[in-house]
């Protein structure tokens, strides 16, 4: 998401997972089975007094397709968390990776009068001017980490850092490479889809965070954030690359693919670092058996902060742990780093890939 760009102008609000979940309004907590098992949704408890029974809203929702892990995870979040509000009705359209319909499916959204809108755009450009025209209608419309391509399309938007995956991800493995001496590393880096901005910014954060310590990528390849892909161009960049230092893979779905070509090469000599903090991933990191020490955080969460934010608007609320009245334009979530020494923290809040 470039929203270096699109946010120049606007104060950005910053949440650590600490300082969200000692927040009140973002606090996270994991939803739990009758039979004592995750159910993968990590939803805001409910105290203070903007949680309290309110005005009655209807609430839209529309995503992706929930063919990816993470994707799949907004979605559950989304749908927990309009569960913990006796005055939230929730309409939640099929996720579709087919950018008409998902137009069509917000415009019908639209025509229903919902009081508020969750959409996160499977392109935020296309999706831009049906989130004007929800807004012209009168529905604030918040806007779920892809961005659009114009602030007017959204009341308030709310994402991940993805340059701070990326910077996150850089140190990590400067400080690995320092701490073992290796003067100068080859390490590759397996991003997602090459042409997207938050692949961009991914990128851009990681190279800038090695530069910082005089490294630089040496081998970077593109994948499409599945397990297939992520398989067959990780078996490529193996067999171009015949010694490496370290390894960045921006996405823990793909990186189940990833992980498969690694073992399937009997490649060992190098560290992984993950990316978004998979339930899958976080247990490799604890288990410490294998190439994968680390994963940067990128929060499905959100999914859920989205949901309390746009009840917040619809029922003309701000944050109760700010000064201002009216729920910020702008709240970029902190990427954290897991590792075998924190990792019990974060597993509660991973995602099933």
């Amino acid at each position: 998401m470039d929203r270096n760009a699109l946010f120049l102008d606007r104060r950005r609000l910053l949440f650590g997972a600490g300082a969200v979940a000692g927040a009140g309004l973002l606090a996270a907590c994991t939803g739990q089975g009758s039979d004592g098992e995750t159910t993968g949704a990590n939803v805001g408890v409910n105290s203070g007094d903007n949680d309290q029974k309110g005005t009655a809203v209807t609430i839209g929702f529309s995503a992706p397709a929930a063919d990816h892990g993470w994707i799949g995870a907004i979605t559950t979040n989304a749908k927990a968390q309009a569960g913990q509000y006796e005055d939230v009705t929730l309409e939640a359209v099929e996720g579709s990776n087919d950018v008409n319909q998902q137009i069509s499916q917000v415009e019908t959204l639209i025509a229903k009068k919902v009081n508020a809108l969750v959409i996160l755009p499977f392109d935020g450009k296309a999706l831009t001017e049906v989130g004007i025209k929800a807004m012209e209608a009168g529905i604030p419309v918040i806007n779920l980490d892809r961005v659009f391509s114009s602030p007017r399309g959204a009341r308030a938007w709310i994402g991940g850092d993805n340059y701070g995956m990326g910077a996150a991800a850089g140190q990590y493995i400067a400080e690995q490479m320092k701490a073992k001496g290796i003067s100068d590393p080859k390490i590759a880096e397996i991003q997602g889809i090459a042409n997207l901005p938050l692949t961009q910014d991914r990128s851009r954060g990681f190279k800038e965070a090695l530069a910082s310590a005089g490294f630089k990528v040496s081998n970077q390849v593109s994948a499409e954030f599945t397990v297939e892909s992520g398989q067959q161009v990780t078996s490529n960049l193996l067999q171009a690359a015949p010694k490496l230092d370290a390894v960045w893979n921006h996405d823990d779905d793909q990186g189940l693919g990833v992980l498969a070509a690694i073992d399937q090469a009997k490649r060992t000599e190098f560290i992984m670092v993950g990316g978004a903090g998979s339930r899958n991933a976080m247990e490799l990191i604890k288990a410490d058996s294998g190439v994968l020490k680390c994963t940067v955080t990128y929060p499905p969460s959100m999914a859920s902060s989205a949901i309390k934010l746009a009840r917040l608007v619809a029922q003309g609320k701000g944050m109760s742990d700010l000064v201002e009245n009216e729920v910020p334009a702008s709240i970029t979530l902190a990427s954290a780093t897991v590792t075998k020494e924190n990792v019990d923290k974060y597993l509660p809040l991973g995602f099933a890939s």
